[in-house]
């Protein structure tokens, strides 16, 4: 049994072994040739040539059983996970089909979003206006961000207020779900994941990106749900599923946000 099961969070493309193509000879890419081994996986980088030459990090895993490549939304990381068996040309042809797909994540990912006085920022999925506020503290009213002090702290303050918002409402999110199962949760923490919305450790303890609260309110259940869920199956089995669809009905239209809009909660920078 894995110690710990990750709800992914960024786009990607996956082939399996079995369908895979060459796509002809490749002159745009190359590998630096230095490779090393990491835990067990074999690390090296290619090379997208082009305007701009985009970094590809290759890991070869024993236990990948398809080529998986993956933008991260926050920080524009290409990698390309693979199994051993997996030849560097097959690696190129891979990177070069969907080079199209990479460059408009990257681009995407660029046009990034400072929360200052006069803009935006998305709070329970709505772009809520921030506004300067004679107030001690942030506060939510009127469907506005009020935002005390200068110009130059607003983004800090507004990610703040959201990683308090994020903590009460997942709180009581997980403890409402695991109350459904009959069973406890551990310790909750939030980070600013780039690959993950959540997760659950065999212990019990769950991991959430605090963003989630910049979602529609049900998304961000949804992936409490989720989490909770493992502390009953700790895999994706049908099983595992029962049991979300038990505690979290209809969960298919939140799930699908996520995956179609996750991208728009790290187009937001709150630090330089």
């Amino acid at each position: 049994m894995p110690l710990a099961h990750h709800f992914k969070g960024v786009k990607g493309f996956r082939r399996d072994r079995g369908n895979a193509t060459r796509a002809g000879a490749i002159g745009a890419l190359w590998f630096i040739v230095s490779a090393r081994a990491k835990i067990g996986r074999l690390m090296a980088k290619m090379v997208l040539a082009g305007d701009p030459a985009v970094d590809v990090i290759l890991r070869r895993s024993a236990r990948a059983r398809r080529l998986s490549l993956r933008v991260s939304g926050n920080g524009g990381h290409v990698t390309l996970s693979l199994p051993r068996w997996s030849s560097h040309a097959e690696a190129q042809d891979f990177v070069r089909e969907k080079e199209g797909w990479i460059r408009r994540q990257l681009a995407r990912n660029s046009q990034q979003i400072v929360p200052r006085i006069g803009g935006h920022v998305m709070f329970e999925g709505e772009h809520v206006p921030v506004v300067a506020s004679p107030a001690r503290a942030v506060q939510f009213a009127d469907a506005r961000l009020l935002v005390p002090g200068n110009a130059d702290g607003v983004a800090a303050r507004v990610a703040a207020y959201l990683k308090i918002m994020a903590r009460q409402r997942l709180s009581l999110a997980c403890g409402r779900h695991a109350a459904l199962l009959g069973l406890e949760h551990g310790t909750i923490s939030l980070r600013d994941t780039r690959s993950r919305w959540g997760s659950c450790t065999a212990q019990g303890n769950l991991m959430f990106s605090w963003r989630l609260v910049m979602a529609p309110v049900r998304v961000l259940d949804y992936v409490a749900a989720h989490e909770v869920a493992h502390l009953a199956e700790m895999n994706h089995s049908p099983a595992f599923w029962a049991v979300v669809g038990r505690i979290f009905p209809d969960y298919g239209e939140p799930r699908q946000w996520l995956r179609q809009n996750g991208h728009r909660l790290h187009s937001y920078r709150f630090t330089d």
